[in-house]
């Protein structure tokens, strides 16, 4: 049921979202990190609708984040403490699961998420499949522009050399002492996923 597999989803991105945490929040001058709240199944056996989820109602202005196809071009995701921090971790996500699943749609009230979509490549990921075309893999990697918090957490730049622009190579040249630190870093890119993902 599709009511089964919301829940599925968005707490599967919420345990990804408590790893994220859990790496972003001891970093010096991060500061608060987004929370994807739980979502609970209930089974009403003798309603016609018998399945059902409750969460907690989040108060106040409702933003989305993250587009799940970035037609939409949204200043509080770019602008915002939170629309960054949920740029970051759709970033360190991607990079955890070797571009093989993407937490989308983020949307919610400050830092509080739900409603989340996950897109993930045909194949599925360690056995989950995500709900959203794997297309919108493809257009993140495309579309995110890394900010300070994707930084703090030391995530490596998703420009391809032959779309790099000026500002993404001067930051890069900065961060990086030399070319060899670059090339100890690109052969994890070809390992399978599973040897490189601890959990």
């Amino acid at each position: 049921s599709v009511v089964i597999q919301e829940c599925y989803v968005q707490n599967t991105a919420r345990e990804y979202a408590k790893l994220y945490a859990a790496e972003a929040e001891p970093l010096e001058g991060f500061g608060e990190v987004p929370e994807i709240i739980p979502i609970f199944l209930i089974h009403r056996p003798t309603n016609n609708i018998p399945y059902a989820t409750v969460e907690e109602e989040l108060v106040g202005e409702f933003v989305k984040y993250s587009v799940k196809d970035g037609k939409e071009v949204n200043f509080l995701r770019r602008d915002s403490e939170a629309g960054q921090k949920c740029c970051t971790f759709q970033h360190w996500v991607y990079e955890k699961t070797n571009g093989n699943l993407l937490v989308t749609d983020m949307q919610g009230v400050g830092m509080k998420l739900t409603d989340v979509g996950i897109a993930t490549l045909a194949k599925g990921y360690k056995g989950f499949k995500g709900n959203c075309s794997f297309s919108f893999i493809e257009q993140f990697r495309a579309l995110h522009q890394c900010n300070e918090y994707c930084e703090m957490l030391g995530l490596k730049s998703l420009r391809t050399s032959h779309q790099k622009q000026r500002k993404a190579t001067s930051t890069k040249s900065k961060n990086l002492p030399n070319s060899s630190t670059l090339k100890k870093m690109v052969p994890k890119k070809t390992r399978e996923p599973r040897d490189f993902i601890s959990s």
